[in-house]
């Protein structure tokens, strides 16, 4: 009985030094986003919708917000005209032999409000990664390249977020600036 305690207690103390570790080194969970509270009811007019809208609509409705199939009266609008991917050759080999490449991301995006008004200004984020490139192995090669670009589509979708996150501070902080220049 005393070594089973004995283990329990170890545990125990496993467990809590593996999280006060954890803390101490800066790790925390991501929460959700807050949200701009005119995003409350929000419709998505991404240019050529996708993986990358489905990711950032269930991102949005995790952070509070309604996704509206369509616009209206009330209904903020985040309108996406360009969400890009292409690919960058970076270095070449023997026999003119590409050996790396470079997949990059761009997103731009704004918000209007629901009564129309700019939300968040017009916004452009590039993102990428580099790979190397195996003549030997195209099926392994483009899977790779599908993973990247799975990878640049979840942190577009937080890097959106954490801009809509800004505004929504910086909306709430400038009721009270303007309050104290009075």
């Amino acid at each position: 009985m005393s070594f089973m305690k004995a283990h329990r207690l170890f545990q125990v103390s496993l467990l809590l030094a593996a999280t006060l570790v954890l803390g101490g080194c800066g790790f925390h969970l991501r929460e959700n986003a807050t949200l701009p509270s005119e995003m409350q009811r929000v419709h998505l007019a991404v240019s050529g919708g996708g993986e990358f809208e489905r990711h950032l609509a269930r991102a949005l409705q995790t952070s509070g917000a309604t996704v509206e199939d369509d616009s209206g009266a009330g209904i903020a609008e985040l309108r996406v005209p360009v969400a890009a991917f292409s690919t960058e050759t970076l270095s070449a080999g023997g026999y003119v032999r590409v050996t790396e490449y470079a997949v990059r991301y761009q997103v731009q995006f704004d918000v209007l409000g629901p009564d129309g008004q700019v939300l968040v200004p017009h916004q452009r984020i590039d993102m990428s990664r580099e790979y190397s490139y195996d003549a030997g192995d195209t099926v392994g090669n483009a899977s790779q390249v599908e993973e990247i670009q799975r990878s640049l589509n979840d942190d577009m979708v937080q890097a959106i977020l954490f801009r809509l996150q800004a505004a929504g501070k910086h909306e709430l902080a400038a009721p009270a600036g303007a309050a104290s220049t009075h």
